[in-house]
């Protein structure tokens, strides 16, 4: 039997093939195919408390630029801000800067990533700021200074592209003078991915508090304030290799993560009547000492000005609550910070060196079976997104995220 008699025999038998023989069709992702749609879905939020999901045509990809197909994003604080408030007068604008996705288009002069690493159609990147306005700022500068002041997807003005942040089924990349960031991180899954963001916060804060000194392996930490900021700074100080560890907050559940994150002591406020009496319980909890250093992670007035009680003579503090104006705190400075020779840092955003710290502490936080992705606690598909913000402002979970489909 030659070659063509064999093809034909083949083709006969599979045509007369019973269907319970034949493997089901499997759908193919249009994007993964090569077949990019020729349209894009972003939520953009257009009034206060609403979002509408709208449709733009797919922009062109430059020699520079990037086009990512979203795969997940967290839900910050700062969303919640704009989502409720609009403090930075954006509105019309597409939101969600904790995002990650597959590079499914690329420009042919997009090579490497930010940190010098290959990238490639198919890899995950994620973004970091936009630094159109400060190109000085690099990979492989000492940057002393934080990004703070930089641009970022995901509270960019609405303009011709529209794909300007995360919370969309694609995004744009855009290269050249525009001052993009990214890395390639296609060796994280997605809950670690779409977690980056808020964990270099919390690294940049721990480098912060570093310089003072005093925080070493066998300090007392005290860690105020349990939301996804508190936790994942204990996990961090866990992953450090420091073990005594206090957390303090007055959510019951949330004080009982944090003994799986790392916290080897817990203290309800809400037991405690008086600054005095919720201070002796944080020094009970390191065994009649207190803290030689603290996080203050609320963005409470009051609780800063609290923490200080919590803290010994030559201690050490990092405020990294207070992201946003949260108002005045008011406290002694000679008691809380004078005679007691207090060493404070403060902390906000993070370096892009701190960004990629934050990989290799996302993967030491897995090796020692620490629950990072238990911190996301709720996934809404991108047509519920008006749920998951509203769901991140009643504080029933702790981190919210997109999740696309």
């Amino acid at each position: 039997m030659n070659i063509e008699e064999i093809v034909k025999q083949v083709l006969a038998e599979m045509k007369g093939a019973a269907p319970a023989d034949v493997a089901p069709a499997v759908k193919a992702d249009p994007a993964a195919a090569g077949d990019i749609p020729k349209t894009a879905h972003v939520a953009v939020l257009t009034s206060l408390e609403h979002f509408d999901i709208k449709e733009f045509p797919m922009p062109e990809v430059g020699d520079d630029d990037i086009l990512v197909k979203v795969e997940g994003c967290g839900v910050c604080g700062t969303d919640a801000h704009e989502f409720k408030r609009d403090p930075f007068s954006l509105i019309p604008v597409a939101l969600g800067h904790e995002g990650t996705g597959e590079i499914v288009k690329i420009g042919k002069n997009v090579t490497v990533d930010t940190a010098g690493k290959p990238v490639q159609v198919g890899d995950k990147i994620v973004t970091c700021m936009i630094f159109k306005d400060d190109p000085e700022i690099t990979m492989f500068d000492l940057n002393k200074k934080n990004v703070g002041g930089a641009d970022v997807y995901g509270l960019l003005p609405d303009d011709d592209v529209h794909l300007n942040g995360w919370f969309a089924d694609y995004i744009l990349i855009r290269g050249g003078s525009f001052g993009s960031t990214f890395f390639n991180v296609s060796d994280l899954d997605l809950d670690s991915r779409i977690l980056i963001e808020p964990c270099a916060v919390l690294v940049h804060a721990v480098e912060r508090a570093k310089t003072t000194g005093i925080l070493r392996f066998n300090s007392r930490v005290v860690v105020q304030g349990c939301g996804p900021i508190g936790l994942i700074c204990i996990s961090i100080l866990k992953t450090m290799g420091i073990q005594n560890i206090c957390a303090v907050d007055g959510e019951q559940k949330r004080l009982d993560f944090a003994k799986r994150m790392g916290a080897k002591q817990t203290v309800n406020f809400k037991d405690h009547k008086g600054i005095e009496a919720l201070a002796g319980a944080v020094k009970d909890a390191f065994g009649g000492h207190l803290a030689d250093f603290a996080f203050q992670c609320t963005g409470s007035p009051v609780a800063h000005a609290n923490i200080y009680k919590f803290i010994r003579n030559g201690g050490g503090l990092c405020e990294l609550g207070f992201f946003i104006n949260g108002g005045d705190a008011t406290i002694n400075p000679h008691f809380d910070i004078c005679s007691k020779e207090i060493t404070i840092v403060g902390s906000w955003v993070y370096t892009l060196r701190d960004y990629v710290t934050t990989f290799d502490f996302l993967k030491s936080a897995k090796e020692i079976g620490l629950p990072m992705s238990e911190l996301i606690t709720d996934k809404f598909p991108l047509e519920e997104i008006n749920e998951a913000l509203k769901t991140n402002l009643a504080m029933t979970g702790l981190k919210i995220a997109i999740v696309n489909k």
